[in-house]
């Protein structure tokens, strides 16, 4: 058995890689509304590109799950493409206004986009969804200016993908505007958190445990 080509790199086999997910992609967003997100539209989509079974395995070895990693990274992209600078922005208003153009992004293709949702409801599914509001995040807060490699770096990622999940799910099958006010009610809860939590030193008791442990373990004087 010969070794997969690598298509991590910039090679000819990866550049080939690329074009296909992305037509493979777009074949599956078409028939998605009618198939439903699942192995089914992974074949048809793989067939209307001329592509075996052996190409479908190593292109997408993990079937629906790689195709919707492949539409939520598209829509990353377009969100991001879409919100230009945030220079002049509070921060506030740079996360609504991300998390609005994330939501639009995918609204250009609701149906794909509600049978996706639904398939990364599945418990068997909740880990890829998961990561994948975590990778959006990501994104979001770099464009945001983020720059915090501390506690704070998972911290903000991890509340704004709590955000994000339910948000996308409110926007796919409620609308806009209950996504929007959705939305606008979290960040100010967030914010009301952050003030609350500027004036509190959480680092203090753990920073005397630490001390203490320090003098108990060295015989340090107090």
């Amino acid at each position: 058995m010969t070794d997969a080509p690598d298509l991590s790199t910039d090679t000819p086999s990866s550049d080939w890689a690329d074009r296909m997910e992305q037509a493979v992609l777009d074949a599956a967003i078409d028939r998605a509304p009618a198939l439903g997100w699942n192995s089914a539209l992974v074949r048809a989509a793989c067939e209307a590109n001329g592509l075996s079974l052996g190409d479908q395995e190593l292109l997408l070895p993990n079937g629906p799950r790689d195709l919707a990693a492949l539409l939520s990274r598209r829509h990353d992209s377009r969100a991001l493409a879409a919100l230009g600078s945030a220079e002049g922005l509070k921060i506030r208003e740079r996360i609504a206004r991300a998390v609005s153009a994330r939501m639009e992004a995918g609204a250009q293709d609701i149906e794909a986009t509600r049978r996706c949702a639904g398939f990364l409801a599945v418990p068997t599914n909740a880990d890829l969804g998961l990561s994948l509001a975590w990778e959006s995040a990501d994104h979001l807060w770099r464009w945001a200016g983020d720059t915090s490699t501390d506690w704070n770096h998972y911290s903000k990622r991890t509340i704004l993908s709590g955000i994000l999940i339910p948000a996308l799910t409110l926007r796919w099958f409620d609308g806009q505007e209950a996504a929007e006010a959705f939305v606008a009610a979290r960040i100010d809860n967030v914010m009301a958190f952050e003030k609350w939590k500027a004036g509190k030193d959480f680092e203090g008791p753990l920073k005397t445990a630490t001390d203490l442990l320090s003098r108990l373990r060295y015989g340090a004087k107090a």
